[in-house]
């Protein structure tokens, strides 16, 4: 399991971001959340998630470990898959998202 990747920002979009750590490029997955807080740095550290399927090793990352927790959780639920998870932690913060789960 990789638990964060700390480095340099190389490349950055909405949805993608590379992470220079020591010589070695990442390509990790990121929320909108996660893009807002790291949109004007040029370093910084990412806690990551690992996705690993047949055809794919999958690496997300995310500004602050509640958005990460909230991810998992999300993806604890039948039904609800990596980019769905993502999509949801891009539109709400995490504590607004516990919120709609506890009211139903």
């Amino acid at each position: 399991m990789i638990a964060y990747l700390q480095g340099k920002f190389s490349y950055k979009n909405p949805a993608v971001v590379y992470v220079d750590v020591n010589g070695v490029g990442y390509e990790v997955n990121i929320s909108l959340n996660t893009y807002s807080n790291i949109q004007n740095l040029k370093q910084g550290k990412l806690f990551t998630y690992l996705q690993v399927n047949d055809d794919a090793h999958t690496l997300f990352g995310f500004f602050d470990t509640d958005e990460k927790e909230m991810f998992i959780m999300l993806r604890s639920f039948s039904g609800v898959g990596a980019e769905t998870a993502r999509m949801m932690v891009s539109n709400m913060r995490p504590d607004e998202i516990r919120s709609a789960i506890y009211q139903g």
